[in-house]
């Protein structure tokens, strides 16, 4: 267990309390959406406490994914809270089995076979500024990841204060195999794992458990979802915006647990001697030697999963993931919505839309990637994703949030 127990990050809630000019904090206006205000009001709800407040991500049939006016009314109704003196601190969670699947990506699909790169603009746009609002919000913040929590589900919920997983939360990157990228501030979490865990999750669309979650520091705190009643209960109570007392108070329902033996993290030192490598190439090469030499199981898994994505995806992601660990929230943010951007508008490719029509639209599990081999993705290729906008008539395609009044806590 030493080996698991070295990968655990343990974080002071002490630490994130800092402090912002009052009177400079700018929020944008709320955009004009196509649904009612009754719907998004279902589709988000909110549950009030004594000195909190808890927005609950309630589309159960479609795996509480989000659409662009879920992710308005949530940055909406955090800016509301931070500003309220009689809050203290905000909850999010999901109703049914999930906490949130993602981004949901078919209404982007239709939007750029209609030729409307614009809504697609607005919902990258809307949704990593609350992804920055969430990594600098004043207030603590916890986030109960119970259940699924895939893609962009984890950007609005790891980079805040306080993340509570379970044993039935699933979390997972698998944007390579949509021909996309991980991004809502995942190269900035992920690259901050042990060793080159972060390059293996987005390049394989593995999963972890909220064991593992725990081990590796992306949750703060583990509960048995038997017990989340008791959880909810205990902090409805609190009166307190103090993150010491919160944090003891959902600590005092978290359970001690560690992976089992089947636990990828038991397979650091694999990870790091493949996913360690300055290239996909190198990382596939050195795998299949392996496998050729041991017929390592785990390899041939591995490989197959990486295979199976997007070649432009796995280079564009790998080096995403690259250079977050040495960049801010903000930073990563920033190169994400150009990559983003560049993915939806098909300068390049138009493997975004190929990957969702083989999974969610023909359901034939058969891209056909452009280009469809490794060999055939240039450096120019990738580097038109990484480029930023020059063209003064194309200023929108750059991020805005607004970094002089916000300062992240991480």
């Amino acid at each position: 267990m030493q080996t698991v127990r070295a990968l655990r990050r343990v974080t002071k809630p002490s630490q994130w309390v800092r402090s912002v000019p009052q009177g400079k904090r700018s929020f944008s206006a709320l955009p004009n959406y196509s649904a009612s205000d009754a719907d998004v009001q279902d589709q988000v709800s909110v549950e009030g406490k004594a000195k909190s407040r808890a927005a609950i991500l309630d589309r159960p049939s479609s795996l509480n994914a989000l659409s662009a006016p879920m992710v308005g009314r949530l940055k909406r109704l955090y800016e509301s809270w931070e500003e309220n003196p009689a809050i203290s601190f905000v909850l999010m969670k999901g109703s049914g089995k999930t906490f949130c699947s993602g981004a949901d990506v078919l209404p982007l699909y239709h939007s750029i076979n209609e030729g409307n790169t614009e809504e697609c603009k607005h919902f990258f746009g809307s949704l990593y500024n609350f992804v920055y609002l969430q990594g600098t919000y004043l207030k603590p913040n916890i986030a109960i990841m119970d259940g699924v929590t895939m893609g962009c589900g984890g950007g609005i919920s790891i980079p805040g204060m306080f993340r509570v997983a379970t044993d039935k939360t699933v979390l997972a990157h698998p944007e390579v195999q949509i021909g996309f990228h991980p991004d809502a501030g995942a190269s900035y979490y992920l690259s901050r794992l042990p060793g080159y865990l972060g390059e293996y999750l987005a390049l394989t669309g593995q999963k972890l458990d909220g064991v593992e979650m725990i081990a590796c520091g992306l949750a703060t705190h583990f509960c048995l979802h038997s017990r989340l009643g008791m959880v909810e209960e205990r902090i409805g109570k609190l009166l307190t915006d103090d993150p010491t007392v919160i944090e003891a108070s959902l600590a005092q329902y978290s359970d001690l647990v560690y992976p089992d033996n089947t636990s990828v993290l038991h397979k650091i030192e694999m990870i790091d001697r493949y996913f360690g490598l300055d290239t996909v190439e190198e990382i596939i090469e050195a795998m299949e030697n392996e496998v050729a030499d041991s017929g390592n199981e785990w390899c041939k898994k591995t490989l197959k999963q990486v295979k199976e994505a997007s070649p432009l995806s796995l280079k564009i992601t790998l080096q995403s993931i690259r250079e977050g660990r040495f960049q801010t929230l903000d930073q990563c943010l920033t190169r994400e919505y150009r990559i983003s951007l560049c993915g939806v508008s098909k300068t390049v490719s138009g493997d975004f839309c190929e990957g969702i029509r083989a999974r969610l639209v023909d359901k034939d599990f058969a891209p056909k990637w452009d280009p469809p081999r490794l060999e055939n993705v240039s450096k120019d290729m990738v580097d038109c994703y990484f480029s930023p906008a020059t063209d003064a008539d194309d200023s929108e395609s750059e991020l805005k949030l607004p970094t002089a009044q916000r300062e992240p806590y991480f």
